[in-house]
């Protein structure tokens, strides 16, 4: 029972305390992913340690210090895994794959930038500090991804979304989270792959890719096709939660579905929502329900800001009094700021304005705490592929990123008016 009533008030802190943080932030104009992830530093196990610390009811129940440990990590490691399987879900949700298709050219060249670039500029810091070849493909994989959540909410407060620039925006971002998932799933497999000592070749690479791509690919067709059957059939269902059970169900199944041949069940999410149109299920709005991205948000509310505070309490605020980490962070941040300058740069044709274009494909914000999870978990010759130096330093790449996206295009569309 002392388990339970711990795990208990350390959630209750975790969403009290990201609920007020993210209404700071926006109160400020800022992204409140920010504030739920500082609001985890702050009472996290390096600073306050009101949570993600065992009591001595947990020491007593899991016999032992270490066991407490464990047994509380597990439970939080559960918690933020449901909240970015949720998160990735929703994201795929609000993508619309008419959207994909309708972007063009421009857009289609932009995204290309925005993968080539921030990549190669951190693959080869990471190798030129003497890291290891594995570990600078994460760090440049961590720095590909745009987010395209914080973006589009600056451009609508600033009353720009349906502007040339944020179509490109926009539709360049989506493709660079298509694609950076598709990179994580391969850089993820070969990792897992080398940590059980097969040899990781090139063509063992190309394997990972078709079957990362075949997956993404194979869960869109069939999605495609089966979906609209299946909410039919269940539209015909009585029972009251249809509608959310069905899709929750679809998500976890595809999840898994992921994670069976060795890929991120975050794929498998993002994947599942991604073939989730409104015409699937509109029998459901037609008997007076919600639609399914509004049944899902109150359970995104509760599991992502728990996600995001998790990711807070992993920061070692010490490392941030360690000068190589801060340095990492600088090196990282202007990889991550000038790839996605070079974005503007490969804008054809004209009418459109670079430097928007530019700065609006900057924030990294929750996708690249997404990936930074995702490496902590993946294990190399007994060392975590992100190190917490290393976590550290992603993090502030996160939160710079994040934070100077807003008043950077709010200067740059003012500068035209």
């Amino acid at each position: 029972m002392h388990v339970a009533a711990d795990v208990l008030t350390d959630i209750f802190l975790m969403f009290l305390a990201a609920k007020v943080a993210g209404e700071v932030f926006e109160r400020l104009r800022q992204p409140a992913v920010i504030g739920e992830l500082l609001a985890g530093m702050l009472l996290g196990p390096y600073a306050l340690g009101w949570i993600g610390v065992p009591t001595e009811g947990m020491v007593e129940a899991f016999n032992g210090q270490a066991a407490a440990q464990e047994g509380i990590a597990a439970i939080y490691e559960v918690l933020a895994e449901l909240g970015v399987i949720i998160l990735l879900f929703v994201v795929g949700l609000e993508t619309r794959l008419s959207d994909i298709l309708r972007v063009g050219a421009r857009a289609g060249v932009v995204a290309v930038a925005g993968i080539v670039v921030p990549f190669a500029l951190g693959f080869v810091y990471i190798q030129a500090i003497g890291r290891p070849t594995i570990e600078a493909l994460f760090v440049a994989t961590a720095l590909v991804a745009t987010s395209i959540g914080i973006t589009a909410r600056v451009l609508a407060d600033l009353g720009h979304l349906q502007s040339r620039e944020a179509r490109i925006i926009l539709g360049a971002a989506v493709i660079d989270d298509v694609m950076g998932l598709v990179i994580l799933a391969v850089v993820g497999a070969a990792i897992t792959a080398a940590g059980t000592g097969q040899a990781v070749s090139y063509p063992s690479l190309l394997v990972i890719l078709a079957k990362a791509v075949l997956f993404l690919v194979g869960a869109l067709v069939v999605g495609v096709r089966l979906s609209p059957v299946m909410f039919r059939f269940a539209s015909r269902l009585q029972a009251r939660g249809v509608l959310l059970a069905l899709g929750l169900a679809w998500c976890f199944l595809l999840s898994w579905l992921a994670s069976v041949i060795e890929l991120a069940p975050i794929v498998g999410a993002f994947a599942a929502g991604l073939v989730l149109e409104r015409v699937h299920y509109r029998e459901f709005g037609d008997r007076g329900e919600h639609e399914l991205e509004e049944l899902v948000a109150p359970i995104a509310g509760f599991l992502v800001p728990v996600f995001f505070v998790v990711m807070g309490m992993r920061t070692d605020l010490a490392s941030f009094a360690d000068t190589r980490v801060l340095g990492l962070a600088a090196a990282l941040t202007a990889a991550a700021v000038i790839g996605k300058q070079v974005c503007g740069l490969a804008v054809v044709g004209g009418g459109v304005d670079r430097v928007t274009v530019g700065l609006g494909m900057i924030p990294r914000g929750e996708v690249g705490l997404i990936f930074a999870n995702m490496g902590t978990a993946l294990v190399l010759a007994g060392t975590p592929i992100v190190t917490p130096p290393l976590y550290s330093a992603i993090v502030v790449m996160v939160i710079v990123t994040t934070l100077v996206t807003p008043p950077a295009l709010k200067w740059s569309l003012g500068r035209r008016a």
